[in-house]
């Protein structure tokens, strides 16, 4: 039996059963990776021989205590490479991290060595997350597994790409505008983003801290809702990790949606929503319906001003972030006698394109002079975007649109960075009013993978996941695998 393309439910059950051990599900997992990888790009750094002694330990706890390892206990996994994984390189998809090991794992990454995970490698992104096509990644792009003429979304490209090729049952990526989210909808994969807070960011390389969240890739609700479990929780290395309580995902996750309220919001149906997508999403509507859940248009009127918002907060975060890459502590270093020229010639040559320009439109943002015309009015107009959320909660239990307006598109399509930052559209208002959102297919167009997005308020991530899951299993849409996948079934 292949596990290729197989969920971690399937693999965790046949681990317990003995139909196959941590050690054959690493080797599936190498040999596609050595099958397909060229052509993806997915993959930044292997860690085969770590991976090995993972799925060794793994073995034996599985041997000793079946009953008390974690549904994750020998299952493959592949990380972003803005996680920190001790003594594994970690680059941020930037030239300026190069030859940079980290001396500490991050807390999410290590909930999933202590569950027994077998990290496979570092998946390849947008510079320091700073995109929506993985084509800003300093060391090459990621292309689709669907088609490879095309781009996986971004982001977290090579964490949806790793999924959706079969290398991994699941990985894990961060979202900051919709950087899990939607790669997920143009991979055919589900992606979750939990509520801000919910997973801490410690070990985290920062993009922008105040909408920075990590959370998992996989071809099942399910198996996200796995995935989240192991890593939710509160950290006090983390000054913003939430101590609220963690539902626990699995109990209400079959509960199923008859009776409940579904916002669908006015604004998110307008000008820029391929027709394919929205057929798709119009039909996934109709099955919500027909499951039992009354539907409610709702309006969020702020929608229109989130893409300005987003993009003063953001990148203002990240020119405070990113001003510690001088070439002093760690990563790439152009020598000089003058310190201030070292300086310049380092981030000169180590920072790609998009991160230059987002370092200048924060540094400006944040200047004398402009920081209340500018940054404090966004954190204004970001308030009331979460206020607007908070009143359709009030008459809605979750709400439901795409995604992405668009299916993939080809690489090098999109030069103008404003047709980039518009990918984002649908799912960036999410993060800054700190909310779960999770992404998961719901159809075709022109050959190319919809994904339907369930948004819930904060810290409700177990219903997000409850009403995704019952749509997921009333279709039949997470059973599709991509051709890299089906050439090796």
């Amino acid at each position: 039996m292949s596990f290729t393309g197989g969920t971690v439910a399937a693999s965790a059950a046949a681990l317990r059963e003995g139909g196959v051990s941590p050690q054959e599900l690493l080797a599936e997992a190498r040999a596609q990776f050595e099958r397909v990888d060229a052509e993806v790009g997915a993959v930044l750094t292997q860690t085969w021989e770590l991976a090995e002694r993972q799925a060794a330990d793994a073995q034996r706890r599985l041997r000793e205590d079946p009953g008390a390892a974690s549904p994750l206990c020998g299952i493959p996994v592949a990380l972003k490479d803005v996680l920190c994984l001790e003594g594994v390189a970690c680059t941020a998809g930037s030239r300026i991290l190069e030859g940079f090991h980290p001396p500490y794992t991050g807390t999410a990454v290590q909930r999933l060595l202590d569950a027994g995970a077998v990290v496979i490698g570092k998946t390849n992104c947008d510079e320091f997350a700073m995109g929506s096509s993985t084509e800003n990644s300093a060391y090459r792009p990621v292309r689709n597994p669907w088609d490879r003429s095309r781009v996986p979304g971004g982001s977290s490209g090579g964490s949806a790409a790793a999924v959706a090729a079969g290398m991994v049952p699941y990985s894990l990526g961060t979202d900051t505008g919709g950087s899990i989210r939607q790669p997920a909808a143009l991979c055919g994969v589900v992606g979750f983003k939990p509520t801000y807070g919910r997973v801490s960011r410690y070990g985290l390389i920062a993009f922008a801290s105040s909408l920075d969240q990590i959370g998992p890739f996989a071809h099942t609700v399910e198996d996200c809702a796995l995935v989240y479990s192991a890593i939710a929780g509160h950290d006090p290395r983390d000054s913003t990790s939430s101590p609220t309580a963690v539902e626990d995902p699995m109990e209400t996750l079959r509960g199923g949606i008859a009776g409940m309220r579904l916002g669908v919001p006015h604004e998110y149906f307008g000008e820029g929503l391929e027709p394919g997508v929205r057929r798709a999403v119009e039909e996934a509507l109709r099955v919500l319906e027909g499951m039992g859940a009354t539907l409610d248009e709702v309006s969020l009127p702020s929608t229109g001003a989130a893409l300005s918002t987003y993009y003063i907060i953001a990148p203002a975060e990240c020119s405070s972030n990113l001003a510690r890459y001088d070439g002093i502590r760690f990563g790439m270093r152009k020598e000089h006698d003058a310190l201030l020229q070292m300086y310049l010639d380092t981030r000169g040559c180590g920072f790609g394109a998009e991160v230059k320009r987002r370092i200048m439109l924060g540094t400006y943002a944040l200047s004398s002079g402009y920081y209340d015309a500018y940054y404090r009015k966004a954190q204004k107009v970001r308030t009331v975007i979460a206020e607007e959320f908070a009143a359709a909660f009030e008459r809605v239990d979750a709400l439901v649109c795409a995604t992405s307006p668009t299916v993939a598109f080809p690489l090098a399509a999109r030069e103008d960075p404003l047709s980039m930052y518009l990918c984002d559209v649908l799912t960036l208002p999410v993060n800054l009013a700190g909310l779960p959102g999770v992404s998961l297919p719901c159809g075709m167009a022109d050959g190319l993978p919809v994904g339907l997005q369930v948004i819930a308020p904060r810290f409700q991530d177990a219903r997000a996941l409850r009403v995704a899951h019952a749509y997921e299993q009333a279709t039949g849409w997470h059973r599709a695998r991509s051709p890299l996948v089906e050439a090796t079934a």
